[in-house]
């Protein structure tokens, strides 16, 4: 094992919708010389719907892939995934804090001959590794690539920000879009950094789930953002999927596309696009490569795109 070395929990998302992030996160971990040894059999995490109905079996779910990372090598765990990340890293933290339900848990993982330690893995999300294992010096220092003439929106979702800052501040975290800058694009200012996109709305109420989405998508746009970048496999399918369907609801045009933070390392690193599965996305990344420009642009603020009126909801009937 090298000295950037990690155990990877890739998470299920990474293995079909998100397959993207994936192959992003491999090609980019083997130009910054950084090993990802995938966790061996690892299982879902049970993102957020498990722990709303039956939060033991949840918290063993879980806890089995802390037991299996302790066992091998143990160490940092690197999660992709903010759901993932969010899981691996409460329940360690939860494990540790109350002894009663780490107790409980692993009464459980003897079924499988398995035991956790609370706080023998360290878990982290992939950002927060690099940003602070590789350092923000060595990462323009290998940047073939600068992003100029690109204005990128940095979104971190709900998960990671809270309740636990480990990003930096729960309402206006700075890691990505610090990231960002190193790599040369411009950061506008995005009010809905932290905002919710819906998570799984749109199997619930598309109509709530349109309303979430065309907010960040709007909010984005009226930024002058040429595109969203994100750390979570959940935020950028519902801005990437559903962009149509929300702008068809709310009569919009807006064109925003959602990347994932390791596919703008990529690009500034010099890889090709089809090295960062460039292609598989529905709101095409297409003309952002384009708009990379050889030298600086001048320091001048993003141009605000006008407000799109919207259609004036229908008036109750009176009774």
């Amino acid at each position: 094992m090298t000295s950037r070395s990690y155990l990877y929990y890739p998470g299920c998302a990474l293995q079909h919708r998100s397959h993207a992030y994936e192959v992003a996160n491999r090609a980019v971990a083997a130009e910054l010389e950084i090993e990802l040894i995938e966790l061996d059999d690892w299982n879902c995490c049970g993102a957020t719907e498990y722990f709303t109905i039956n939060r033991l079996p949840a918290y063993a779910l879980v806890a089995r892939n802390l037991a299996l990372a302790a066992g091998q090598d143990g160490g940092d765990l690197l999660a992709p995934c903010s759901a993932c990340f969010l899981n691996l890293y409460k329940t360690d933290r939860h494990m540790k804090q109350y002894p009663a339900l780490a107790a409980k848990v692993n009464k459980a993982l003897d079924a499988g001959n398995l035991h956790y330690e609370p706080g023998t893995v360290r878990v982290r999300h992939l950002l927060e590794a690099i940003i602070t294992d590789i350092g923000l010096d060595e990462l323009r220092a290998r940047v073939r690539r600068p992003l100029y003439g690109l204005n990128l929106a940095a979104y971190y979702g709900c998960l990671v920000a809270r309740p636990y800052p480990v990003f930096g501040s729960p309402e206006q975290p700075t890691m990505m879009d610090r990231l960002l800058e190193a790599l040369g694009a411009n950061v506008v200012p995005f009010s809905l950094k932290t905002y919710c996109c819906g998570g799984h709305m749109t199997q619930i109420s598309e109509e709530s789930a349109f309303e979430m989405i065309h907010r960040l998508i709007k909010n984005a746009a009226e930024s002058g953002a040429d595109a969203l970048v994100t750390i979570c496999p959940m935020c950028q399918l519902n801005l990437d999927i559903y962009q149509d369907a929300a702008n068809k609801h709310y009569e919009t045009n807006y064109f925003v596309p959602a990347m994932f933070f390791t596919q703008t390392i990529g690009l500034a690193l010099g890889l090709a696009p089809e090295q960062l599965a460039f292609g598989q996305e529905f709101v095409s990344f297409a003309a952002l490569v384009e708009k990379i420009q050889d030298a600086p642009p001048p320091r001048t603020k993003p141009e605000r795109r006008p407000k799109q009126a919207l259609p004036m909801p229908a008036m109750p009937e009176e009774v």
